[in-house]
């Protein structure tokens, strides 16, 4: 499999819970810009949708949204409890928040990436972060991990929103536990892993 991804991006959910996984794979770095991929190729001939994560796997079929991806990973490595087991309340449980992270605080993001964005517009922003944050939080002062005890490819897509707020300059510091709780993530060795393959030093 190859996942292609971008630094910073979204995709660096995905790059986590593969390592996660156990899986082997590739992970290819994109020019959203370009659309070119690390090893020259056109990112838009292997998706049409120019965005990250693509996962490629062996047969060439590409799956991208990073909800999708996450459960893709988690269902081919079993072994990992990285989503919980199909059929049961519990993998509906991981959608509900998978599809909460994805819609209603990935999305939320997407006007502070914008330079030209108005200081009204950004408080607007931040005025919706800050209520889904004050909701996960209160969900995360009660447990470990989103779904409790377990690790989930959830954890992977929160943590990486929570990184996110670094780059847009939104402050966690009324949230004690949410920094507690990227402190945890941050110390995960896939976490190390991928960021210091997203990252390397020059």
């Amino acid at each position: 499999m190859k996942l292609y991804y971008a630094p910073g991006a979204c995709s660096f959910a995905a790059h986590i819970a593969l390592i996660e996984s156990g899986l082997p794979f590739t992970a290819v770095a994109v020019d959203l810009k370009a659309k070119r991929t690390a090893d020259g190729k056109d990112f838009l001939a292997i998706s049409d949708k120019g965005s990250v994560p693509a996962l490629q796997l062996d047969d060439g079929a590409v799956l991208t949204e990073v909800s999708a991806v996450l459960q893709y990973i988690a269902d081919l490595a079993p072994g990992s409890a990285l989503a919980p087991a199909h059929g049961t309340f519990a993998r509906y449980r991981l959608a509900e928040w998978l599809n909460f992270i994805a819609t209603e605080m990935h999305k939320t993001f997407g006007p502070l990436w914008n330079p030209a964005i108005t200081e009204e517009a950004k408080a607007a922003v931040h005025k919706t972060l800050t209520r889904r944050f004050d909701y996960v939080a209160k969900r995360l002062a009660a447990t470990k991990w989103l779904m409790g005890d377990v690790f989930t490819v959830a954890d992977c897509y929160l943590y990486t929103m929570l990184v996110w707020t670094r780059f847009v300059k939104f402050d966690l510091a009324p949230w004690p536990v949410l920094q507690d709780y990227v402190a945890r993530m941050a110390a995960r060795p896939a976490v190390q892993q991928a960021r210091a393959a997203e990252s390397p030093k020059k």
